[in-house]
């Protein structure tokens, strides 16, 4: 199909604020989208809605009978330390299978600039780098006809982006790409989804394109902000900025509460299973875990809200 998934007219709110509206576009085959704005903006809520693990509040995502769709968030990705790195690439033989042709786990291990006389240490002996090259690799034999990264670059060395690149670019199915890296999403992305973090979208060629669209944004507003803040500072009722635990805490809060959504989710599941269902002990445990891991989202979600708002 030429259309994998297609999102029309989607919006999605959070604590009275809107992260974006009315946005519609087309994921297909060689499509490889960029999603880019400030910290808090939604990129990452956007992204997990195309995956499925968010709905929006309007509008509609329809996905293609059958796609599957393959979401990667180093930080979240973890490696067996004792595996060797022979098995760590190529677990079930000496060869892998790479868009429909086999590959020797030696050279595949040569792509991602590994030598045969590492392929039997053990991962533990690897360097941050190293093992998020391992990373990578796995990740390019995952069948997948879409394929997400939520900030893939974070402390990677130049030769491990310039490796992500060369992948990325080779990918034959649809691409959707959370970044702050200019370079690689200038080099990687065919189309880019800006957002500003007010509830504002654009569709733009590159990064630069975005950035002249943030700076006439701010031009813009900056007139009535001083129109408002003119008043607040005559009365010493100036709003309140984010300190800098908050901005910290802010920079890392969508993360926080899709991981607290997946806690969740898990603990419905398990309330739901039939053998915990007609298991009275079993399944009261299971009802505190549920409404415990309801309290916590519910806080987290409350606290996204209030800096959020705070953050103007």
């Amino acid at each position: 199909t030429k259309r994998l998934i297609e999102a029309e007219h989607i919006s999605k709110t959070l604590g009275g604020r809107a992260l974006f509206q009315d946005l519609s576009f087309v994921l297909s085959p060689g499509t490889r989208l960029g999603l880019i704005g400030p910290n808090g903006a939604g990129k990452t809520t956007l992204l997990r809605m195309l995956a499925g693990q968010l709905d929006p509040d309007q509008g509609s995502i329809r996905r293609a009978d059958g796609v599957k769709t393959l979401y990667f968030d180093q930080h979240r990705e973890r490696l067996d330390p004792e595996l060797t790195l022979r098995r760590a690439l190529a677990p079930e033989g000496d060869s892998v299978m790479y868009q429909g042709r086999l590959i020797h786990v030696a050279s595949w291990a040569a792509r991602f600039l590994f030598t045969g006389e590492q392929l039997n240490q053990p991962v533990r002996n690897l360097s941050g780098g190293e093992r998020a090259r391992v990373l990578i690799a796995r990740l390019m034999l995952e069948p997948a006809d879409v394929l997400m990264l939520d900030e893939p670059t974070n402390d990677l060395d130049l030769a491990t982006l310039e490796i992500l690149e060369e992948n990325l670019l080779e990918f034959p199915g649809a691409l959707v790409l959370v970044t702050h890296d200019r370079y690689l999403l200038n080099r990687v992305a065919t189309t880019v989804v800006g957002l500003d973090g007010k509830g504002r979208i654009g569709l733009f060629a590159d990064f630069a394109q975005w950035e002249a669209w943030m700076a006439e944004g701010e031009a813009n507003a900056e007139p009535e902000r001083r129109e408002k803040a003119e008043p607040a500072q005559a009365q010493g009722q100036g709003k309140k900025k984010l300190s800098y635990l908050e901005a910290r805490e802010f920079a890392a809060i969508e993360e926080r509460v899709a991981a607290s959504d997946a806690v969740l989710a898990a603990a419905r599941e398990h309330v739901e299973d039939p053998a915990i269902a007609t298991d009275a002990a079993a399944l009261g445990q299971a009802l505190q875990a549920l409404d415990k891991a309801q309290e916590e989202n519910d806080v987290l979600y409350a606290r996204w809200a209030e800096l959020t708002e705070k953050a103007g």
